[in-house]
């Protein structure tokens, strides 16, 4: 096999590797867009504040959100966001990957969950990473 066909079929499997990824799943009678209230719990590992970043960017879409350190809200709220990011160093420090799961304010029940996973080259800010997940979770 000469060179060239060997870049060219090992040019599909290196670009596969490079991709950003996203899921989600949610509760069959779940209706996402019936919650008013939030709460987002800060996880207790957190120090980047992205419980903030989270809160703050489900007040843009409208919702009222407030977070803290409390895994449960001090008032009663529609939902519960809990989340976990993941971190990689290449240079310098890059969210590689975020969790989100929206617990019903009530049961606790999981009502949905998205995710986004980012390789070096495609990074995002963490607020381009929570934007990007609240919109898997609330599309």
């Amino acid at each position: 096999m000469n060179r060239l066909t060997r870049i060219g079929m090992l040019l599909p499997a290196l670009l596969l590797t490079a991709c950003a990824t996203s899921n989600s799943a949610r509760a069959p009678d779940a209706d996402l867009h019936k919650l008013k209230t939030f709460y987002v719990a800060r996880l207790p590992a957190d120090e980047r504040g992205i419980e903030k970043l989270i809160a703050s960017r489900l007040n843009v879409m409208g919702y009222q959100c407030t977070s803290g350190d409390l895994q449960t809200p001090a008032s009663p709220v529609d939902a519960v966001v809990t989340y976990q990011d993941h971190w990689m160093w290449d240079i310098t420090m890059y969210m590689i990957k975020l969790d989100i799961q929206v617990h019903d304010g009530a049961t606790g029940a999981i009502l949905a969950n998205g995710e986004v996973s980012r390789p070096s080259l495609q990074r995002k800010s963490p607020e381009g990473m929570v934007e990007e997940t609240l919109g898997v979770v609330f599309k």
